[in-house]
């Protein structure tokens, strides 16, 4: 690796320091961010990451299967099951690895880096991953340090992630405006508990006639519970 490329690249400390992680073993954090093309190159340098990474898959599925059936009590295991299954994709893995900016400190060989390695997909992926494996493995805090990082990104998807995976208000309107009956129109009905930790109730109306209802942790979840419950009365999905 030429002095400027080494130049650019952010150290483990710094990395440590920018994340507010406070690694108490750099060389750990170092080999996550090591991958095999450089180890290839540099006989010297750490080993690479993949045992971490498989470290970190493990972790991942646990944090976020255990995210998922916390943060969405009214949805049944099937769905349960696809959402979490989306957040540990790769191309999701990616996502939060270019929101951490890890290719930044990231190892790579000199074909692998010219070929644009920093930017691909599977890649960073598979590198968060090893990043979450030498969190898990730092301090001896486990599961417990890598949810407190990884719970408010995660968080920042709560919604978001629904509608991507399962879009059952677009579904419900596309089959009432076929069917030439107009737009859905969801009302909130109810709403308890206390204001950081309210469920809302809502119901669908097609032609004024409700169709649905569901709840949800906020109104656009209840909003597509409401649109799925439309759609398996009307018998256009499976519960």
């Amino acid at each position: 690796m030429s002095a400027s490329v080494s130049r650019d690249l952010e150290s483990p400390e710094e990395l440590s320091r920018r994340l507010g992680l406070n690694f108490s073993d750099l060389y750990l954090l170092a080999r996550a961010l090591t991958h095999s093309s450089y180890v290839n190159e540099h006989s010297q340098s750490a080993e690479d990451n993949e045992r971490l990474e498989f470290l970190g898959d493990a972790v991942l599925d646990f944090i976020v299967g255990a995210w998922v059936f916390n943060r969405y009590p009214e949805m049944p295991e099937g769905d349960l099951t696809k959402i979490r299954s989306a957040l540990v994709r790769n191309d999701h893995l990616a996502k939060f690895a270019r929101k951490l900016d890890l290719g930044r400190a990231l190892r790579l060989g000199r074909g692998e880096s010219a070929s644009g390695g920093k930017g691909r997909d599977s890649l960073l992926g598979s590198t968060f991953e090893a990043f979450i494996g030498a969190i898990y493995m730092d301090k001896g805090l486990g599961l417990d340090a890598v949810e407190k990082f990884f719970t408010p990104m995660l968080d920042e998807l709560r919604d978001s992630i629904v509608s991507e995976t399962y879009d059952y208000k677009s579904m419900l309107q596309e089959h009432t405006q076929a069917e030439k009956q107009g737009s859905p129109h969801y009302q909130v009905v109810n709403k308890t508990g206390p204001e950081h930790a309210a469920i809302f109730e809502v119901e669908v109306s097609i032609q004024g006639v409700v169709k649905g209802r569901g709840t949800g942790s906020s109104k656009s979840l209840a909003q597509h519970a409401a649109a799925h419950d439309a759609l398996v009365k009307m018998g256009l999905v499976d519960r």
